[in-house]
């Protein structure tokens, strides 16, 4: 079955590259690729302990530099490659200097995307995606760091995917006008989340991006997101889901905690979205259940378990001449673990977020957001760990 579903992705590859060599012929023979070879990238800088109530309160996943000992912290320092090396071959790689191999090493130099699409045909309506990109599941996990409003990326879904990205194949439909609507809603700052099609399928390793497969089973992702407008508005809807079996790393187990023998657990998702892009008001939702791995503190065991949540989040998007302004507000909820974390910790998140996004220009924003969080987190090591805080969190951002 694996094998048939890899060769359902890879065989319109050779099918169509009669395709693409056809249109090099008829390509203009002083056009070469490098001349839509881009540079672009962008940097963030934080600091989170203004008005901090509780320096133990922590959030691993979401920025490192929150509670006891954090300081100025540079998020992410990345830029971007990218190139159409023909009407139909397009490459995209992404490295991140601001990476944090360790709690106490920061700003490695580390892949985020590094992938090439293949159009299958004339106007690049079906691709090809192979490499490691983002997986596709969940509206905020599509959504580029650089366009969100929010600091950090919701509990709830991205929970799924640490990093959101993994290496493997994906093919993606979308209708040209689909593309260009996709495309529009980045280019106007409507806080799109590009462009990953109306349809999307693949194939990846599920252990997730910069890690090594553990296991000889693939995951499988399929999602569904479409884009209308509605008299002045622009709606999107989505349902997405993903299956497979995760394989705990043995370097994330405490010693004396419970797992199974194999390490692999069942991990699998269905996800709803719901967007209203900010025409002034806008509104995104999202919420995921399923099954995972996740910390037992009554067994002291990494056990499969349910879990669900999900996060909705109002904004207003304002123009004041040349400069834009984003006051929002989002509430969070997770209950379930963490497969990406030590013995698969396990969470229940109540967060609530107010802030602002300042852009004075195109090249220069500026956030203030002010959490309001409560969350338990909990393995082997530690438990009944309940955990509440507020902080008021800054990030200045530079695009270029």
């Amino acid at each position: 079955m694996r094998l048939f579903l890899i060769g359902v992705l890879f065989f319109p590859c050779f099918a169509y590259a009669q395709l693409d060599l056809q249109i090099r012929k008829e390509t203009s023979p002083t056009s070469k690729w490098y001349e839509s070879f881009s540079i672009r990238g962008y940097s963030q800088f934080r600091y989170n302990r203004l008005f901090e109530t509780n320096p133990n309160l922590n959030c691993e996943q979401c920025d490192r530099s929150w509670g006891n000992n954090g300081g100025f912290f540079m998020r992410r320092m990345r830029v971007i490659f990218s190139g159409q090396l023909s009407k139909n071959v397009y490459f995209y790689i992404q490295p991140d200097f601001a990476s944090s191999p360790a709690s106490d090493r920061l700003h490695f130099g580390q892949i985020r995307d590094a992938y090439v699409d293949v159009g299958l045909d004339k106007d690049n309506e079906f691709r090809l995606r192979i490499g490691q990109s983002k997986v596709p599941f969940g509206f905020e996990n599509m959504q580029s760091s650089q366009n969100r409003i929010p600091l950090d990326r919701n509990d709830a879904l991205n929970s799924a995917v640490s990093n959101e990205r993994d290496i493997g194949t994906f093919f993606y439909w979308a209708p040209k006008e689909k593309r260009k609507l996709f495309s529009s809603l980045i280019s106007e700052g409507l806080k799109g989340s590009g462009d990953y099609g109306v349809f999307a399928f693949g194939l990846y390793n599920g252990q997730t991006a910069n890690n090594p497969e553990l296991n000889n089973k693939l995951h499988i992702v399929s999602r569904f997101s479409y884009p209308f407008e509605l008299n002045n508005q622009i709606v999107e809807v989505g349902l997405q889901a993903y299956k497979g079996k995760f394989v705990i790393p043995r370097s994330n187990l405490s010693n004396g905690v419970k797992y199974n023998s194999d390490l692999n657990y069942v991990d699998e998702r269905i996800a709803t979205s719901f967007v209203l892009y900010p025409k002034p008001f806008g509104i995104l939702s999202e919420y995921n259940i399923g099954r995972g791995p996740a910390f037992n503190k009554i067994t002291d065991s990494i056990e499969v378990q349910p879990l669900n949540g999900g996060y909705i989040t109002f904004s207003y998007l304002k123009k004041l001449n040349k400069q834009t302004l984003i006051p929002f507000v989002r509430y969070q909820y997770y209950n379930g673990g963490k497969k990406h974390e030590r013995d698969a910790r396990s969470y229940i998140v109540n967060d609530l977020e107010i802030g602002a996004e300042w852009q004075p220009n195109k090249n220069f924003e500026l956030v203030v957001n002010y959490t309001i969080s409560n969350r338990r987190y909990e393995d082997y090591i530690l438990q009944n760990n309940l955990q509440r805080g507020n902080l008021l969190r800054i990030q200045a951002q530079v695009n270029f």
